[in-house]
């Protein structure tokens, strides 16, 4: 630890700003110089040292509009439940569908929140303010949480990516906005198979040399009137030679982990997502998304439900299982939702329609106090009743989760400064 002192502060000293891959080198140089530390020690200690608070986000995204009847909030004794039964939980008293006996099992670790409202239904608004915090609007580029939280707490040393997306395509607007693009995610499509185009096909040397050939080619364009373009294609080049080059990468391989532990996340690709979300943090990523498609569910909603469900319900709750136990919850917020919830009446086509006016969504860890349900509607589950919370309420929770200040403003590229959430009170219940 006195290495990263000595070179932070002679950095500092000299008013300059080292990049994360100088610094690495340097400390790395200093250590193993004087016989400290390995190079994994290395890396190990300059995230410590250079990590805000420690915190971290994964954010489980069910796209399309999980129906609440059918995960966390049925009505088995009203029409418009439908045939999804209700089932016990750990905790005495609080029941979740059928198809989630897994996380049923961890409900001591869950917050469910049943009052979630909105007045967005349609998917890609509502998959906007979902992802923001706020809707579109002309001329803001605006953050995307995770590139929010990436801004704020992402470890600075670290050679991985501060924000992971994986599976499927990014929604629109789905970067660093406003921030830039060092801010943008890092989008596997499947966490079955390792980032594509992340092997070097040639030695470090001969890397470098291309490298410098590849900056003095973009000096010139630069110096025609290209500088923020080659300024931000500069950012991603060395965020990638970075990740790239870094011992780091095998945070990427699930195929790892024990097999044991491996089939007790599950089958599915987002079991395998939830499994390298884990590692992923556990190497210092500050937030990482994982995306199970297809919840759209306005035909055959029941079985497709059940079918879903059983993707989701096992990894869902062996990743609270794992973080718990390996100390990692605590500082590790988990948050479940979709864009919207499901229309409490069954159409003619046996499903679900949009319905933003009462949905869920779940929290786990982070300090958050589990076992617990906040908020209802009513008996038919067609109006929030009991403790509504806005969407600007739920991002206020996450940022006081982790630890951030939800009234800090960025400045816009336009010069207006922006909050990260503008309005919404925290939800006290998760905490206390």
């Amino acid at each position: 630890m006195n290495q990263i002192h000595h070179i932070t502060n002679v950095a500092t000293r000299q008013g300059r700003v080292i990049r994360r891959r100088d610094f690495l080198r340097q400390l790395t140089a200093a250590g193993l110089a004087a016989g400290t530390m390995s190079w994994t020690d290395a890396i190990a200690a300059s995230s410590e040292q250079m990590r805000s608070r420690g915190m971290a986000c994964i954010l489980l995204w069910m796209s399309g509009g999980p129906s609440q009847f059918e995960t966390f909030s049925p009505k088995p004794s009203h029409a418009n439940g439908g045939e999804t039964k209700a089932i016990p939980t750990n905790i005495p008293g609080i029941q979740i569908a059928e198809n989630m006996p897994h996380c049923a099992k961890v409900m001591d670790s869950l917050a469910v929140i049943r009052s979630m409202t909105s007045k967005e239904g349609n998917h890609l608004r509502a998959t906007y303010l979902l992802h923001h915090g706020y809707l579109p609007m002309g001329g803001v580029n605006f953050p995307t949480l995770g590139s929010n939280v990436a801004h704020q707490i992402g470890d600075a040393a670290n050679q991985l990516p501060s924000y992971v997306r994986i599976g499927g395509r990014l929604p629109s607007s789905g970067g660093g906005g406003f921030l830039g693009v060092d801010y943008d995610p890092l989008v596997l499509q499947s966490a079955t198979r390792p980032p594509e185009n992340t092997t070097p096909l040639t030695d470090t040397k001969r890397y470098e040399r291309r490298l410098r050939l590849l900056n003095s080619l973009q000096g010139n364009f630069a110096s025609t009137g290209g500088e923020q373009i080659v300024a931000d294609q500069r950012k991603l080049v060395e965020q990638a030679s970075d990740m790239i080059m870094s011992p780091r990468m095998e945070a990427f391989d699930v195929e790892r982990e024990p097999a044991k532990l491996r089939e007790a996340y599950g089958q599915s690709d987002f079991a395998a997502g939830c499994l390298m979300a884990r590692r992923l943090v556990e190497q210092g990523v500050t937030f990482v998304e994982v995306v199970s498609n297809g919840w759209d569910t306005h035909f055959d909603g029941f079985n497709r439900g059940r079918e879903l469900t059983t993707q989701v319900d096992q990894p869902t709750a062996m990743l609270i299982t794992d973080l718990k136990q390996r100390g990692m919850l605590d500082k590790t917020l988990v948050v479940w939702m979709g864009e919207f919830g499901r229309t409490p009446r069954v159409n003619p086509r046996a499903g679900r329609d949009h319905y933003p006016r009462a949905f869920n969504a779940v929290v786990a860890g982070g300090g958050v106090r589990g076992g617990q349900v906040i908020g209802a509607t009513n008996d038919a589950g067609t109006e929030v009743i009991e403790r509504p919370v806005a969407v600007t309420d739920l991002f206020r929770s996450i940022y006081h989760s982790l630890g951030i200040d939800a009234d800090q403003e960025n400045m816009s590229r336009i010069g207006r400064p922006i909050k990260l959430v503008d309005g919404g009170e925290v939800v006290r219940e998760l905490f206390t």
